[in-house]
């Protein structure tokens, strides 16, 4: 074939490749824009037939409205907390003007939280409960995966606790932080305490078992290489173990987050820790006509936030694991 005829092919075969991947690209991207079309249509609809003691049960337009109530009541508490401090920094730079020996004090601006600031306060506690979860769980779970006689001590704990809801942690934990946490001048409040710990109670399983099967399962021939190399209990650890069980790990983890993300919206509620819990209870107590329209933002949100954190686990995942082909699902 000449090359006067190759080229045009070449562009032919080109230009059919772009349109099957913007085929492809678009039929993604259709078939979730429907189904979510779907759902707010049906979510319009059966809203308009449901009358609670607060009133109609808030449809799509209620709640985008509620969102954007939401949005300029955080702005209006940034503008009152920025001019608060203002007012407070001019007041004593003419203190210390009149008195240089004036020790000025410096106040935090007491306004409620607003939904941003709790959405914030939800996200931190489930950090700090999440990542002192993973460092109790990653490393017994390797543990139990190198050595049966630790998996076979410690699995009826697993077994026994793994189901206990975090309802029944919930009072224990409360308890046991009210009578060991005790402090005149506390780095961090009790309610936030107790509920990070109940995150953790609740989000270590997962993560243990996983890591655990991981470690079991790792190829012999891979051990076999560990021995001939002659290597130390920490670097077999370091660089046998833990790069092969990786994507158990992270399977264990993204699962924990998950359930970390659910049991905080409980514990917060019962724990009148600030957060989107809180913010859920408070909406539910309040009942005004807005309640039930604002209790959905707060719905949509956590379940946007949990996709999120999801997502973040994964893309994590791929970063630091040798398995590259680990898909976004």
């Amino acid at each position: 074939m000449s090359k006067t005829l190759a080229l045009p092919l070449n562009l032919l075969a080109v230009k059919s490749l772009n349109l099957k991947s913007i085929a492809s690209w678009l039929g993604q991207a259709a078939l979730p824009a429907i189904g979510i079309i779907l759902f707010l249509g049906l979510w319009s609809i059966v809203a308009k037939n449901i009358d609670t003691s607060l009133g109609e049960f808030p449809g799509p337009a209620a709640v985008w409205e509620q969102a954007l109530n939401l949005i300029d009541e955080h702005a209006a508490q940034q503008e009152k907390a920025s001019e608060f401090y203002q007012r407070q920094d001019e007041r004593n730079a003419e203190r210390l003007a009149q008195d240089p020996s004036y020790n000025a004090k410096i106040r935090d601006f007491t306004g409620p939280p607003t939904f941003f600031a709790q959405i914030w306060t939800s996200l931190y506690t489930v950090t700090v409960g999440f990542l002192f979860a993973s460092l109790i769980a990653v490393p017994l779970g390797i543990l139990c995966g190198l050595s049966k006689a630790a998996y076979s001590a410690i699995n009826p704990l697993i077994q026994l606790l793994k189901p206990v809801s975090p309802l029944a942690w919930l009072p224990l934990v409360t308890m046991v932080v009210s009578a060991v946490y005790v402090s005149t001048d506390p780095m961090f409040s009790k309610s936030f305490i107790t509920s990070a710990v109940t995150v953790s109670l609740c989000c270590l399983w997962p993560t243990l078992i996983n890591t655990a099967v991981g470690v079991s399962s790792i190829d012999k021939d891979l051990l076999n290489v560990s021995k001939v190399l002659r290597l130390g209990p920490m670097a077999h650890v370091l660089k046998i173990v833990m790069p092969s069980s990786i994507p158990m790990i992270f399977t264990g983890l993204r699962l924990s987050l998950g359930i970390g993300w659910m049991v905080l919206i409980a514990a917060e509620m019962l724990a009148q820790n600030p957060g989107l819990g809180k913010f859920v209870w408070d909406e539910f107590q309040n009942g005004s006509s807005e309640s039930l329209a604002r209790i959905m933002v707060a719905v949509l949100t956590i379940g946007m936030i949990g996709f999120a954190l999801d997502r973040l686990m994964l893309v994590l995942q791929k970063k630091v694991s040798w398995d590259k082909t680990a898909v976004l699902r």
